[in-house]
């Protein structure tokens, strides 16, 4: 072995077993098409940001298809590049947060639980700064440190107060580098931990008094630095946010998916992910997705698609809550072969509106002796199977 194999053979050793991931951040996942983003709009760019407003736009939602061109060849890119759509919602939604990022306030995503709030943010963050790592996440147990700065205490002790010791937080990290930093369920943090972020977001600056008197008293955020914070409506146990705090977001609230057919083929792919991650092919049938997103938005909305009334359940009915279900169902048929997937439905659906309230046992029961059973009388043999499996949600 040379000295340039000794010297290269560690770090290329730990790089071959490096263990695999399960899931890649957004700006890994999509790094072609960041790239090919980057190369093909040359229009004006928000100071710190990766890619144009515009483009930003068309990572999120898609290019409707159309093949985009780049102005001039780049090695290792394609010449042309249809952006597949990530997002599943109103462009003119993506557009308005868009907007807000590249001006001076913060966003805030809120939405019923499950509706892909996190998953836009992190989008976002993807294809503004080129990174979605910068985040926190709320909790009742979450810090002021979480927003401002923390401190290394071996350092503090030996040395003192130094910028050496000092730890950065997420949202210090993003500020220094001109990034965006994700508050994920803001209105889970206490509200005097939220208010920290208040003069953040109006100031642009954080002051460290115990450096006071060196240039590290004040760390001014960098062009490109903004917030994206999530909230969810329905949460238990949620905290307040402040007057002033809201003054600083601009808020947008993530609807439910409205089309039936978009909602179906969003679980079908996200659930087919899931399974292959979980080291399998996805085989369950069309025909037992559109019953189990049938079923969902049924219970979501409160209304059958033929019309008829259902009693909505305590629990959030999310697109979120499909996609595991449907991947339960995947990883089912892989693993436990031997029967009809079908069978293992209402068990899942169980599970799922089981959560909050234990009324919501007899809601199902009562759309099972609604919905389920009026489409069984009418001649559908899915449905029928459905039906017959009314004793197993007991």
């Amino acid at each position: 072995m040379t000295l340039t194999d000794q010297a290269a053979g560690p770090s290329a050793t730990a790089a071959a077993t490096a263990p695999p991931r399960q899931i890649l951040p957004a700006e890994e996942r999509h790094a072609a098409e960041l790239a090919f983003l980057a190369a093909q709009d040359t229009g004006p760019r928000p100071p710190g940001w990766a890619l144009t407003p515009r483009a930003v736009v068309t990572f999120v939602c898609g290019s409707d298809g159309e093949e985009l061109a780049l102005p001039k060849r780049r090695a290792g890119l394609p010449a042309k590049l249809a952006i597949a759509p990530k997002f599943v919602g109103e462009r003119a939604l993506v557009e308005r947060c868009v907007v807000t990022l590249a001006g001076d306030r913060g966003l805030l995503l809120t939405g019923e639980p499950g509706t892909a709030k996190s998953m836009l943010s992190e989008l976002l963050a993807a294809a503004v700064c080129g990174t979605s790592s910068l985040t926190v996440q709320g909790t009742a147990g979450t810090t002021e440190d979480a927003f401002r700065y923390g401190w290394n205490y071996a350092l503090l002790l030996a040395q003192g107060p130094s910028r050496q010791a000092l730890v950065d937080s997420p949202v210090l990290s993003a500020m220094r580098t001109g990034r965006v930093v994700r508050v994920e369920e803001i209105t889970r943090c206490l509200p005097e931990v939220q208010d920290a972020l208040v003069s953040i977001l109006s100031d642009r600056r954080v002051s460290v008094p115990e450096l006071t008197a060196t240039e590290d008293a004040v760390v001014s955020a960098a062009p490109g630095f903004t917030v994206i914070a999530t909230a969810n409506l329905r949460d238990r146990g949620v905290s307040e946010m402040s007057a002033a705090l809201k003054r600083r977001f601009n808020f947008e609230t993530v609807a439910p998916i409205a089309d039936a057919d978009a909602e179906a083929t969003l679980i079908r792919r996200q659930a087919v992910a899931a399974v292959q991650r979980a080291g399998a092919a996805f085989g369950v049938d069309d025909a037992v997705l559109d019953a189990l997103v049938t079923v969902f938005r049924d219970l979501r909305s409160g209304r059958s698609a033929e019309g008829w009334d259902v009693e909505r359940p305590g629990t959030v009915m999310s697109t979120a809550e499909a996609v595991q279900v449907a991947a339960s169902l995947g990883v089912a048929a892989a693993y436990l072969p031997g029967g009809d997937v079908l069978d293992l439905l209402p068990g899942h659906l169980l599970g799922v509106v089981r959560k909050d309230d234990p009324a919501d046992h007899g809601r199902l029961l009562g759309y099972w002796d609604g919905p389920v059973r009026r489409r069984a009388e009418d001649g559908s043999a899915m449905w029928r199977r459905l039906w017959d499996l009314r004793g197993s949600l007991r």
